[in-house]
């Protein structure tokens, strides 16, 4: 019997694409791209992101890709995974609160109009060196250093200090290498991911026994094996063999039959 999980500070419901509840794997093949989709919100005004983690057949998980909120106000988020090889997946959501874009909208907003600036570039300042704690050394970890640094600087004009927190290049690592609280994980759902000729494919219908020869006039394997040049000549790509019956078997009379 499946349980149902505990919901986290930030509930994910209605995890999609998923088969008799989970109980069934999903399927895809190699190369395949599909969407995962999940309803994901939370309480107050800070704001959610959310991200889809695969699984490989080993177990290990790979990066996560980022999802968006399909259409604003929905609280419905959506993400496409590629599954690189045969095996059996898994898959799960993941919600987190997102500090640093509650952040933004703030001071975007505030500075600007010149509330409570030094308190909201010093609780920037705090969030920027925590992000950057986060992040490869070789992946940009001192652009966000900078920004934090910048941010404390009393000396530079307030607008300077918050638009070097604003930049393009600080806004692509923190992309990669997010701040996350809160992170709240769906239950990982089966995904069973085939070659890509069970996405498709002709099948033809085979009788081994017909693909005799003068000498055995009832066919075998081998002799069958012939013929699977000129089938696969014809377009198909799939022989389904149907179930093989012994042949002249009589009916043997017990002692109460007649």
């Amino acid at each position: 019997m499946r349980t149902t999980s505990t919901i986290g500070r930030i509930p994910v419901r209605d995890v999609h694409p998923v088969v008799d509840g989970g109980r069934r794997p999903a399927k895809a093949v190699a190369g395949e791209t599909f969407q995962v989709t999940a309803t994901v919100f939370r309480e107050g005004h800070d704001a959610v992101a959310a991200d889809v983690v695969l699984c490989d057949p080993d177990g290990r998980p790979g990066p996560w890709t980022p999802m968006r909120e399909l259409a604003p106000g929905t609280d419905r988020w959506g993400a496409e995974v590629t599954p690189d090889r045969p095996g059996r997946w898994t898959y799960r959501v993941e919600a987190w609160s997102d500090p640093l874009a509650t952040w933004r909208h703030h001071a975007r907003i505030k500075v600007p109009a010149g509330i409570d600036v030094g308190l909201v570039l010093e609780e920037g300042a705090e969030l920027f060196a925590r992000a950057a704690a986060g992040v490869p050394r070789k992946a940009g970890r001192a652009v966000v250093r900078a920004a934090a640094a910048a941010l404390r600087d009393d000396e530079l004009p307030v607008r300077t200090r918050l638009a070097a927190a604003l930049t393009p290049e600080v806004d692509a690592v923190l992309a990669r290498y997010p701040l996350r609280e809160l992170v709240t994980a769906s239950e990982p759902l089966p995904l069973l991911v085939e070659r890509e000729r069970a996405l498709y494919g002709a099948w033809y219908e085979f009788f081994p026994r017909s693909e005799g020869t003068p000498d055995n006039p009832h066919g075998t394997f081998r002799t069958a094996a012939r013929r699977l040049p000129a089938i696969a000549a014809m377009g198909f790509d799939v022989v389904y063999l149907p179930p093989i019956h012994p042949i002249g078997t009589t009916h043997r009379k017990g002692p109460n039959n007649t």
